[in-house]
Parts: C-alpha cells; structure tokens; sequence
C-alpha cells in the first residue's frame, strides 16, 4: 500500500522553504509519495482566521523575525530575514508547479527553488525570467513557463479547488503535511512526521 504525505503550502513562506529538503528526506526514508498542494493562502486565511503579515500586531512580527534567526541559524541554511521580494504573489509560480505536475514532473525540486528563490537569492518568483531560470536548473524545459501561462484559466481552477479541499481538511497553516489523516502545522512539527512515518532522525 502506497504511503501518501500531503503538504499544502504557499510558495514563499519561509517555513515552507526552511522545512523543504528535510521534508523531503524524510518522505523519502519513509518511503512515502509527496502530493503537493501549492495552495491559494489568503483564501485559507480568510476561512479559518488567519492574518496576513502585515496585519498581525507587531509583537507577533517582532517574535517571527527572532524565530526566524534561530532557525536558521539551527539549520544553517541561507536566508535572508528581509527579502527584496516579500510579500509575493505566489500566482504564476503555483501554476507553474501544477503546470510541471500535469506533465509528469515530480516538483520537489523546482518548489525548492522557488522557495530559495524568494529567501536565499533575493529574486522576484512573478518574473518569467526568473522562472525560466529556476526551470533550467532543474533540467526542465523553459518553455513549460509558456504552457503554464497559456493554461492560466484551468490552472487558476485547479488551483481553487485544491485550495477548497485544503480548507475542508482543516488546513489553516503554511506548511501543513497530513499523513494518514493526522495534520502537522509547520516546519518545527517534522520530527513528529518523521515519527509517524517510522523514520529515525540523526
């Protein structure tokens, strides 16, 4: 029977981009199939009470930036507390992702580097050169931005309705992993994931 891990996330949150390759690892040592959810955010936010960054009060801001140093300091990971490019609209990037899924591509990759995109490089992810790019590091056609583009309209529908389901799932934070019907809000909850899956940490 095949293990299944679902992760619904935005793509530039930083907790999604610090969490993502041990995610993926630890799927992977589980031996479990990632379905990714580039999932419409705001529209989460708005049906279960979540607010928008700019919007929380600025103890709530303040607090996010210290816990974003200590991650990635914990992590050693490059990330950049302030990006030039943040907030983002993550529209073209998530139809890219859905676009690259349709098409039989496994997507860890080039969500990652999306993610690093936003946090590590500084790039602007609405930006079709930039897209481009981050398709040819991964190997993949440049031209698979173009069909994404082309298909907006289907794209943008798939996009709603998998952000319907998420919401129905109870989804109510970047990044959720749902593994066997049990929900893991956030980057710091992996180790919990990684138990469920039967995967020893080192």
């Amino acid at each position: 029977m095949t293990r299944i891990v679902d992760c619904y996330l935005p793509l530039m949150s930083p907790w999604a981009y610090l969490g993502h390759d041990r995610f993926v690892a630890i799927a992977d040592r589980g031996r479990a199939v990632i379905r990714w959810h580039p999932v419409d955010f705001p529209k989460i936010f708005a049906a279960s009470g979540g607010v928008p960054l700019k919007q929380r009060p600025v103890q709530r801001q303040t607090y996010r930036m210290y816990e974003l140093k200590r991650w990635r300091d914990r992590l050693g990971v490059p990330l950049e507390l302030e990006p030039r490019f943040f907030p983002v609209d993550d529209t073209r990037a998530a139809h890219l992702v859905l676009q690259a899924m349709a098409e039989g591509v496994d997507p860890a990759g080039l969500i990652g580097g999306v993610l690093g995109a936003v946090w590590a490089e500084g790039r602007d992810i609405t930006d079709a050169e930039t897209l481009a790019d981050l398709l040819r590091r991964e190997g993949l056609d440049a031209e698979l931005l173009d069909r994404a583009d082309a298909a907006t309209a289907d794209l943008a529908a798939k996009r709603a309705a998998m952000t319907d389901n998420a919401i129905a799932a109870g989804v109510f934070g970047a990044p959720t992993y749902i593994f066997d019907g049990e929900p893991f809000w956030g980057q710091d909850r992996l180790d919990f994931l990684a138990e469920r899956l039967g995967v020893t940490l080192d």
